[in-house]
């Protein structure tokens, strides 16, 4: 298992381009951060800030994206299983998806409570355990732009799940689950990236670092 402080930068997508069936195929990215039990919360806070701050975003949208992740990645340590893993969705150039991701393959009450918070008028939260005002959190301050799905762990390729959120954008705009492109190409390169070149693991600076170092990358498909 790689060091929690180890991130990997996804090998990039094929350019953009329109497929064979006339859909369009978006340049994706992805960034794994491995988060340290104990501090996953801390951990993933300070990449997304890193991460929205070099792509010019205001300081109070970089804070709402900090809260956000960070109670997901809390929520992760105390409910869910090792490893814990912050991943980060370069799309089309822009910051725009972000996933907590634990080897606790059980998204369905998670999944179930966005779905609440989306269709009541105005969400109470007295009804929601301690636990689940996380949740409260992040419906609120992403718009309901989250949700909950099934995935495997990049880094050990565990059945798990996956707690994700619309980053914000400069444009203003955010992702919905049904306007997101499919991200399992992208995870898939990455996988088999690591299996058949151990070096392509290295501590670097975060998407959009000018001064990253030469990162060994895997031959697009």
């Amino acid at each position: 298992m790689p060091s929690p402080d180890d991130i990997l930068l996804g090998v990039p997508s094929p350019e953009p381009s329109a497929t064979s069936t006339g859909e369009y195929r978006h340049d994706i990215q992805v960034l794994v951060k491995v988060l340290t039990p104990g501090t996953a919360a801390r951990n993933a806070r300070a990449v997304v800030q890193d991460v929205l701050q070099r792509a010019g975003l205001t300081p109070d949208a970089v804070a709402d994206a900090e809260i956000v992740v960070g109670e997901l990645a809390a929520n992760a340590e105390r409910h869910g299983r090792q490893p814990y893993e912050l991943r980060l969705f370069r799309i089309d150039g822009t910051p725009a998806w972000c996933e907590v991701v634990d080897a606790d393959p059980s998204p369905e009450k998670i999944r179930d409570t966005f779905h609440r918070l989306a269709t009541l008028p105005t969400p109470d939260p007295a009804p929601l355990a301690e636990n689940g005002r996380g949740l409260l959190l992040a419906h609120e301050l992403t718009e309901g732009h989250c949700h909950a799905y099934w995935t495997t762990t990049t880094t050990t390729g565990t059945l798990a799940k996956a707690v994700a959120f619309a980053l914000p954008t400069p444009t203003g705009t955010r992702l919905t689950p049904d306007t997101l492109p499919n991200l399992r190409p992208t995870l898939a390169r990455l996988r088999r990236a690591r299996l058949n070149r151990p070096g392509l693991t290295a501590a670097i600076p975060v998407i959009g670092s000018t001064s990253s170092p030469p990162v060994q990358r895997a031959e697009s498909e």
